[in-house]
């Protein structure tokens, strides 16, 4: 049984056609244009992201020439527009995650931080959708309903009023106990409950679209990372994986208890099929793949392949280090007005070496986020499963495994959200038993484990930690 998997994300949206063994039959690729602002707006082109749903689908469904049964979405999470209801019109540009321009919203209810995060799990922040709906109906428009982009788009696709319960929880506005909205976090960002969607599991039928032809069921949704979280079989406690994309989002898996970070984390939902809730841990980098293009952007690079070219004409950043805060700083530090950093610089620092450093920052932020999540655990990850574009740089991900001390498990395919989605939309429609059959068994295409001692990993951790804290609070 064939499924459409759809993955909208922040620059392109993908659409594979995946076999009933989890085999990839077609692929196709549509990209879209976020445009930032010097004022810290990053929006989007709702139609253009629709458009690029409707372009790959069709185009991987070309491809594949064979019928599907079902299609599963993920989407990009916090970004969010407004819309008219009725007419499924935008109202609004798409407010995209990277967005920080509702900071002095979350300023304002800094007081109501510590309840809010004891109530939805999720730390005060423009990251998130809350503060950036806030933003639109203070900025923008008080017409229409304020979304995320799932729900906008599921609209378009077949007349549906819904968002999936790992989506909910990424909005700053879900009770996480209860997985409702919650009345109390609305009304301090000025929503009415009521008008909030539908939310439904992530492995249902939640209603019909024939925009790529055939008449099919939508029956498999989720935020990208979480679907990555699923895709890559990572179902029980304490299993881990981290995308390395536009950012970096590690994510670890809890169990079925809704657990809040005592770490510097978020805690939302991984995914809730049926009445079964499974929560997860949640932590990022912003700025990984847009790092790399900012160093493409003034010259230090060239091409993504340079990293290791570049990085390995030298065996160490030679003192140099980099903090990747170009767009705030996320978990565990939530510094939204951090700036990236260079340090430890000298006349006798070489392009290679700055390339390290660059290496070196962005595996050093996910290590603490790998330990933060060991600290809420209880016990420290003994792996960590990873995907995305920059898990082919050999040197980032042997750098990765050293400064984790733990094995470093690359997913065999660049498709980690789609299959994920793909899994959850087979799940929805019955045709696997449960969520293990869903998935399926995989390899990973390659295994890095440490090549450093525990000392030297925290040295340097330590020596790149002292270099964000002493720079995050840089004057704009």
């Amino acid at each position: 049984m064939n499924v459409l998997a759809i993955d909208q994300g922040t620059s392109s949206t993908k659409a594979l056609v995946v076999g009933p063994d989890g085999a990839v039959l077609a692929e196709a690729e549509a990209p879209v244009h976020p445009q930032a602002s010097a004022d810290g707006g990053v929006e989007q082109n709702p139609e253009e992201l629709l458009e690029s749903v409707l372009s790959a689908g069709r185009h991987a469904l070309a491809q594949a020439g064979a019928p599907v049964s079902a299609i599963g979405l993920a989407n990009q999470g916090e970004t969010v527009l407004a819309w008219d209801r009725k007419t499924g019109q935008p109202l609004s540009a798409a407010i995209s995650w990277q967005d920080r321009r509702a900071l002095a919203i979350c300023d304002a209810l800094r007081e109501r931080a510590e309840r809010l995060q004891s109530l939805t799990g999720l730390p005060l922040d423009p990251y998130f959708a809350a503060p950036k709906i806030r933003w639109l109906r203070e900025h923008v428009t008080r017409e229409g309903v304020c979304t995320t982009t799932d729900a906008w788009l599921l609209r378009r696709l077949c007349g549906t009023y819904v968002t999936d319960a790992a989506t909910a929880s990424r909005t700053l506005l879900l009770d996480l106990a209860t997985v409702t909205w919650s009345r109390e976090a609305c009304a301090l960002f000025d929503v009415d409950a009521d008008e909030n969607p539908a939310i439904v599991p992530c492995a249902a039928p939640i209603g019909e679209t024939s925009a790529f032809g055939t008449t099919l069921p939508v029956a498999g949704l989720a935020v990208d990372q979480q679907a990555a979280l699923f895709g890559e079989g990572c179902l029980g406690a304490g299993e881990a994986k981290c995308t390395y994309g536009t950012g970096a989002f590690l994510l670890a898996t809890v169990g079925q208890r809704p657990h809040r970070s005592r770490a510097g984390l978020a805690a939302c939902v991984a995914w809730q099929l049926g009445n079964t809730t499974t929560y997860c841990l949640d932590g990022q980098v912003y700025t990984v793949g847009t790092a790399l293009g900012w160093l493409s952007d003034i010259g230090l690079i060239e091409h993504a392949r340079d990293l290791d070219r570049l990085g390995e004409t030298t065996s160490d950043a030679g003192g140099a280090v980099f903090v990747p805060g170009l767009a705030g700083l996320g978990a565990p530090f939530w510094r939204p007005n951090a700036r990236g950093v260079f340090a430890g610089l000298s006349l006798a620092t070489s392009r290679g070496q700055l390339v390290r450093a660059v290496l070196d920052g962005i595996a050093s932020q996910v290590a603490w986020l790998s330990r933060a999540a060991a600290a809420d655990l209880g016990r420290p990850l003994v792996r960590l499963r990873v995907d995305g574009g920059l898990t082919r740089s050999r040197l980032l991900m042997q750098t990765q495994a050293d400064l984790l001390q733990a094995a470093v498990e690359v997913y065999p395919s660049p498709h980690a959200t789609a299959l994920g989605v793909a899994a959850l939309a087979r799940l929805g429609i019955g045709a696997a038993s449960d969520a293990a059959a869903a998935i399926g068994s995989w390899h990973p295409a390659a295994v890095f484990e440490p090549r450093i001692s525990a000392d030297e990993a925290g040295a340097r951790l330590q020596r790149w930690r002292r270099v964000a804290e002493a720079t995050m609070d840089l004057p704009s």
